[in-house]
């Protein structure tokens, strides 16, 4: 009772009430710079020859949404399950993550999320319908000719694509072993293609004495024919070599049952790599003959690693002189080679060490030393205003433009080189019929991704890509407070002695809690993934959530706090205007 008495003669506590909001305090007055929404490209989608937008593929692909990131690489890439298999891997080189712990597999994800647009028959339908109705011959079924027949059929075109074979795919069907690539995932991607109204035309070759006539008959003609001239060793004796490319040809084409005894394979490259590692499948002995060093080996070091768990040995810096025959087995003498200072690529020069030389006796000789063009396909080398060189084409003006590309005008021979270069046609010869010769660099300039020359489907038909600032995010930009470390989840591949059985994938594919666990593993440079921590962080409230995110100007005061707390490097400060 006391105590009740006591509290009751304490004075009641009065709090102070406004019937107005903060609101009405416009701190933006205070403000001399301004923050921005400002996505930026990412290194790994400028490093894509195939211009990805990989960093929103790895987000997507990170919350389930994976028909939505199946959607975003068919709009630049009709091969997701083909270069999941066989890509060389650019974008994991320029991968930020890799300056933190390991590069995020990028291809992994891919080949993941091509299988299962595979298996729910997901694809593209024509994205647009030019104004008059446009016809175009694609000479040539490999991947450049595929690819640009796609995008020309993404843009509304109709094609008729002239194959020589009576299978499409080129390299990808014929220079790529099983165990890299099944006839099966090809076949299925190539369905897709067609689906979109193409017509290949089997067992039709055609010379370059036709194309006149073809350009009289269609608006427009791409010639990817590829490479069809092996190099030669040019040393006595070459004839008893095999050459590598047709020998995996046969391989595919069932041709091949078995190979015995000791094979010399001449070259160093990764075709080298699929011509030794086959032999080893068919039951050879394969020995890797190699100018160089390994070090210096153009082949991937991956490669060379499983060929060499798989039986391959290798003879560094050994140059073949000449081959003979001696009964069943072929004798190779083979000179001996030094290092003689460094070449402008980075690798060794060799040269002869004096007159030591050796033999080696093998059942089988193959040469592996890449291809170069026909002479009469090889693509026009001058440069005029009715003739463009554009990195991965050259174009030539005319009633019906006629285009060169694929092997025959890229430096890099890959398949997402040969992608690139069939749709940086396609966009070329849409820009011609519709706009007009004068307006083609201008056009695919919009269209780049970062600094090129990597060109994008979703920019040049200006979608929100086409707004991305194509400044590349470095590591040093990030945000690394935001981020821990994650262990790269590898994907499942056969042992060694499995490998050497027979020719089945030797990759397992992600499930689809590794997937999205290993896209989550991405930085998203450069692009919002709705994190809201400039939301958070913001002192003024002046940041609203909703289809985006909102910078709300009458409140902020330019304090910047937004653009350091962003892990992603997605805002920028500019100067407030006078």
């Amino acid at each position: 009772m006391e105590i009740h008495t006591a509290l009751s003669k304490q004075p009641a506590v009065l709090l102070a009430c406004s019937t107005l909001s903060t609101d009405t305090n416009m701190t933006g007055t205070w403000r001399f710079v301004r923050p921005f929404h400002d996505e930026k490209t990412a290194p790994c989608g400028a490093a894509c020859p195939a211009g990805e937008d990989i960093a929103r593929i790895q987000m997507l692909t990170g919350r389930g949404a994976f028909r939505d990131a199946v959607e975003t690489i068919l709009l630049e890439n009709p091969f997701p399950a083909t270069c999941g298999r066989v890509c060389f891997q650019f974008c994991e080189g320029a991968c930020n993550r890799a300056s933190f712990d390991d590069p995020v597999g990028i291809r992994y994800v891919e080949r993941f999320l091509g299988d299962m647009a595979l298996a729910e028959g997901w694809a593209r339908v024509p994205l647009k319908e030019p104004e008059t109705p446009r016809k175009a011959a694609v000479i040539g079924a490999g991947p450049a000719g595929l690819s640009a027949a796609y995008f020309l059929g993404l843009l509304g075109w109709s094609c008729e694509v002239f194959e020589a074979a009576r299978e499409p795919g080129g390299l990808m069907r014929w220079g790529i072993p099983a165990y890299r690539l099944s006839k099966d995932v090809l076949q299925r991607e190539v369905a897709r293609i067609l689906r979109l109204g193409i017509v290949i035309k089997y067992g039709r070759t055609v010379r370059p004495q036709d194309l006149a006539r073809i350009r009289e008959e269609y608006d427009a003609v791409f010639v990817g024919c590829g490479l069809s001239r092996s190099i030669r060793l040019q040393i006595p004796g070459e004839d008893l070599a095999l050459e590598g490319l047709d020998f995996l040809g046969r391989i595919r084409r069932g041709e091949v049952d078995a190979v015995s005894g000791t094979a010399a394979v001449i070259g160093g490259g990764n075709t080298a790599m699929d011509v030794a590692r086959s032999l080893v499948r068919l039951g050879a002995e394969p020995i890797i003959v190699y100018r160089r060093r390994r070090e210096d080996m153009p082949a991937f070091e991956h490669e060379i690693i499983m060929a060499l768990e798989e039986g391959v040995r290798l003879m560094e810096l050994v140059s073949p002189l000449k081959a003979n025959r001696d009964g069943e087995d072929i004798i190779l003498t083979l000179q001996e080679m030094r290092p003689a200072g460094v070449g402008p690529d980075g690798r060794a020069r060799v040269a002869p060490d004096g007159e030591r030389r050796q033999s080696l006796r093998v059942r089988s000789l193959f040469t592996a030393l890449g291809s170069s063009a026909a002479p009469e396909w090889a693509p026009p080398a001058e440069q005029s205003q009715q003739l463009l060189r554009l990195g991965h084409i050259t174009i030539r003006n005319g009633p019906a433009p006629l285009v060169f590309g694929g092997d025959l005008t890229n430096e890099t021979q890959s398949v997402t080189d040969a992608v690139a270069s069939g749709k940086m046609a396609a966009l070329a010869l849409d820009t011609c019929l519709e706009e007009g010769w004068e307006r083609i660099i201008q056009s695919l300039g919009r269209a780049r991704v970062g600094p090129g020359p990597a060109l994008s489907m979703e920019s040049y038909l200006g979608g929100a890509r086409a707004d991305r600032n194509r400044t590349v995010v470095s590591f040093e930009q990030l945000n690394m407070d935001y981020f821990q470390p994650l262990q790269r989840i590898l994907p499942t591949i056969q042992s060694p002695e499995e490998r050497r059985a027979g020719f089945s994938e030797i990759e397992g594919v992600y499930k689809k809690e590794e997937a999205r666990a290993e896209a989550t593993r991405c930085f998203n440079c450069g692009i919002c993934n709705e994190c809201d921590n400039c939301r958070i962080f913001c002192p003024e409230v002046a940041v609203e959530a909703g289809s985006g995110r909102r910078i709300l100007l009458d409140y902020c005061k330019g304090c910047g706090i937004c653009v350091v707390e962003c892990p992603r490097n997605a805002l920028s400060l500019e100067e407030e205007a006078s």
